[in-house]
């Protein structure tokens, strides 16, 4: 008895040994394997358009958290307003580096380690930027934010063209670019919120976190449609052909092919310049707005939380670029025609920038940033979603980092002559030079994007 009794307890520790490991494999194929017999999720691309509204959300909160603290942190760190100009300028500088690298990234790395690799390397600048001792610190802190940042959006355009059909595009890119102006609305609540209640470093740190965490959740449930374990079959089968001519087109094209068909194409340069005209007044809303309000019109910190109304409205325009070129599309119009048309919509507001400096109101001041964000992210979400309709998704994530680096250097330029203007006059030739930006950069789309890709066919 007592040696069966160890004959029976040796073999069911044999099998407990046996049984674990297998258990914890399923665990792990849970997320990790195709094959893995799990319950599968209907519609799982608008999940994964919601996880691009999160990452492009938090995106802005860290974004945005600098211009908010800058009153707390100049008197801190001692910073002058050509040492606070300094540090976005070194931001953009590595926005439009990572434009040009994060793109090829994408391509090659694909979506899902490029966009884990660019969340992971602006969760650390953001908290390091939140330990920063000196103005340097912060500087460098800044760069690598800005080396981060500017791979999320590289990388979701590839995603929708590999999750989506033309005539949903639009709603999924206005619902992430969305997020953008959604972070900048709640940044003003949550980053002050928690800096009043700890400090500024505590209010960097934790956006830190946050994003490191959504980078885990990324790598962990983001595949593509043909490698998804969650799709279903009904799904996959929508999907299954989705940019298929433009595989076959581009499918022997390597490195050098690439570069030559994107800078040989008008087309991409046309985009690039649009960007660089006119994502300087998102700029100059994010980096120097809430400065604006601080020094011109005598906000302390804690009313700066009033700018969450203008980037609401941004969001509505972020929503309203998408919905409103589907519903055209649904009337039959072709997608590149309806996002211009849209984008024709939103030039018509600039001209009424300047009374955010001239009018003595602070109802009008709101009134009329408030129209003008609307208007630029209804063109912004629109232009962005134009660029996916037009490029081969094979290079559209090297195209789009091309295009987007034209949008940190206009940002960049932007920011070298809105602290040249403040030091010698004031904030307000900012605002009239916003007048003729966007419809200057709508006359040249018009003019000069509505013949095909030409070298895609080539």
């Amino acid at each position: 008895m007592r040696d069966r009794r160890k004959t029976g307890s040796g073999n069911e520790r044999s099998c407990c040994e046996r049984i674990r490991p297998q258990c914890h494999v399923r665990a792990v194929n849970l997320f990790l394997s195709p094959l893995s017999p799990v319950p599968k999720i209907p519609y799982i691309r608008w999940w994964i358009a919601a996880l691009l509204f999160l990452i492009s959300i938090l995106n802005y909160i860290d974004r945005q958290s600098l211009a908010l603290l800058i009153p707390t942190i100049q008197s801190e760190l001692h910073m002058s307003d050509q040492q606070y100009g300094n540090v976005v300028s070194v931001f953009l500088i590595a926005y439009a580096v990572s434009y040009f690298i994060s793109g090829w990234l994408v391509d090659k790395l694909g979506a899902r380690l490029a966009l884990f690799l660019f969340l992971s390397v602006w969760a650390a600048a953001d908290m390091l930027s939140g330990l920063a001792a000196s103005v340097l610190m912060l500087g460098v802190a800044r760069f690598f934010l800005g080396l981060g940042e500017a791979g999320g959006y590289s990388t979701s355009p590839k995603v929708v063209s590999e999750w989506f059909p033309a005539k949903e595009r639009g709603i999924v890119v206005g619902l992430y670019s969305m997020g953008s102006a959604i972070g900048a609305t709640v940044a003003p609540i949550l980053v002050l919120w928690v800096a009043n209640r700890y400090s500024w470093r505590a209010a960097l740190i934790c956006t830190g976190v946050l994003a490191l965490l959504v980078a885990i959740g990324w790598l962990l449930f983001y595949r593509t449609p043909d490698r998804h374990p969650l799709i279903t079959e009904k799904e996959r089968d929508q999907l299954k052909d989705l940019g298929a001519s433009d595989e076959a087109k581009t499918a022997a094209l390597r490195g050098v092919e690439v570069w030559r068909m994107i800078m040989t194409s008008p087309v991409v340069w046309t985009l690039l310049a649009a960007r660089m005209l006119t994502d300087p007044v998102w700029y100059f809303f994010l980096f120097w707005l809430p400065k604006y309000l601080h020094s011109a019109r005598d906000f302390d910190q804690q009313h700066l939380a009033q700018t969450w109304k203008i980037y609401l409205a941004a969001d509505i325009g972020f929503l309203f670029s998408g919905f409103a070129s589907a519903w055209l599309i649904k009337r039959r119009w072709e997608a590149p025609a309806a996002r211009r048309c849209v984008m024709g919509f939103a030039v018509i507001f600039f001209p009424l920038a300047p009374v955010i400096a001239l009018s003595d109101h602070l109802f009008w001041v709101f009134a009329v940033a408030m129209l003008i964000a609307f208007a630029h992210t209804t063109w912004l979400g629109s232009l962005s979603t134009y660029i996916v309709d037009l490029v081969p998704r094979p290079i559209l994530g090297t195209t789009f980092g091309f295009i987007g680096a034209g949008s940190a250097l206009g940002g960049l330029a932007m920011n070298q002559g809105v602290t040249w203007a403040i030091s010698h006059f004031s904030y307000t030739p900012c605002f009239y030079a916003m007048t003729f930006l966007h419809p200057l950069a709508f006359v040249l789309v018009w003019l000069l994007t509505r013949r095909a890709w030409k070298p895609a066919a080539s």
